[in-house]
């Protein structure tokens, strides 16, 4: 038996590994702070092996909340994860379970791989209507990659993996993607007049590979740079906001993954002061759609109001909408299951994230002709 995490996005510390009925692991920090909730790591010659992998400090982890009524997933193949027997007694995380095969993968959540990001935007790439282009490099001279579809006149953008430990998010936009480039959508080719969207499926390619929860290759938590970025510390944030002031913002969405709350949920930009009644009523229209469309979407459970007060301007979603005076929100899926129509076999999982993507398209549309037809 081997305990391993040598690859793309893997991250635990081995504190023991020989007996399969006692093993003993750490949750591992981010590269350069101390966020720790991401794990993904691989056991080796297991088949039939009853195991008890123990990790030790998840009671110190970040959101330490987000244990409770946790499953961890699990994958033989690492294309179909599933939920796995999981215990947590306040201090450990325990999971059990008996592989089918030799070699198992252990994940928080269903990874997304980087040269699945590169494959992405390959697709992309040879699509008509589609054009790529780079915003500008990460810390570690990564590309921002950013997908621009569309010929309309209003510029909508969509941001994810800001948190690179919320994959969540890149398969959400994959979904999305999916029904953009889909030449007999009509809800898509409708839009395609209306709007170009803009699309940074992966704002932390850096973190994302380093195995990160919540920060670049510096330890920046990104979604907390966006009134004062730096060149050196946040130049993701850099490029991706000066791109926003070029083109302007009609709409935007950033995307993310909540460790604690097991709903789907927005947050919007009602707080702000000054910020005008009348976004707030299309942010609502905007949320009233979605959850027609979409069942897994909900707006009795999210954050409260007052969750971010000195800080606001630094998030993305709020210094989008104050900046630009737009509708602007953050959308939120859980790593647990989703309370509302629960999956024990997959909890929240890729397939219910890439669907939740394919239904944005709908309440995108009806932003846009709702801002068509307002008087100039």
């Amino acid at each position: 038996m081997l305990i391993s995490s040598q690859f793309d996005a893997g991250a635990i510390e081995v504190v023991a590994a020989t007996d399969p009925s006692n093993i003993q692991l750490n949750i591992r920090a981010d590269n350069a702070a101390q966020f720790r909730q991401w794990f993904y790591f691989r056991a080796h010659d297991v088949a039939n092996t009853e195991l008890t992998l123990h990790l030790l400090n998840a009671g110190d982890c970040t959101y330490d909340q987000g244990w409770e009524d946790y499953q961890a997933m699990a994958s033989y193949d690492r294309h179909n994860w599933f939920r796995v027997p999981t215990d947590y007694d306040g201090k450990v995380l325990t999971i059990r379970h008996r592989p089918e095969h030799d070699n198992v993968y252990y994940a928080y959540f269903a990874p997304y791989a980087y040269e699945r990001h590169l494959d992405l935007i390959a697709r992309a790439a040879i699509t008509e209507n589609v054009r790529i282009s780079s915003l500008g490099n990460s810390v570690e001279e990564r590309p921002i990659d950013a997908i621009h579809w569309g010929s309309g006149k209003l510029p909508v953008w969509i941001i994810a993996r800001q948190h690179p430990g919320e994959t969540m998010t890149e398969w959400c936009i994959e979904g999305l993607l999916t029904r953009l480039i889909d030449d007999s959508d009509p809800v898509a080719r409708q839009l395609a007049q209306l709007a170009t969207l803009h699309i940074v499926p992966n704002m932390n390619p850096d973190g994302a590979i380093h195995g990160n929860l919540r920060s670049n290759a510096v330890g920046i938590n990104l979604n907390r740079e966006w009134m004062q970025p730096g060149i050196i510390r946040s130049p993701e944030v850099c490029r991706v906001r000066q791109a926003m002031h070029d083109t302007g913002v009609a709409l935007f969405l950033d995307i993310h993954g909540d460790e604690t709350i097991p709903y789907v949920f927005t947050d919007g930009c009602e707080m702000i002061p000054g910020y005008a009644p009348e976004l707030i009523a299309q942010q609502q229209e905007f949320t009233q759609l979605l959850q027609q469309i979409s069942p897994d979407f909900q707006t009795e459970h999210g954050y409260a109001p007052d969750r971010f007060s000195d800080e606001m301007l630094t998030l993305a979603s709020k210094y989008v909408g104050h900046t630009f005076g737009c509708v602007s929100l953050t959308l939120e899926m859980p790593f647990k299951d989703n309370a509302n129509l629960p999956d024990a076999h997959s909890g929240w999982s890729v397939a219910r994230s890439k669907n939740l993507g394919a239904a944005l398209l709908t309440p995108i549309l009806a932003h846009c002709q709702a801002l068509q037809h307002q008087p100039k």
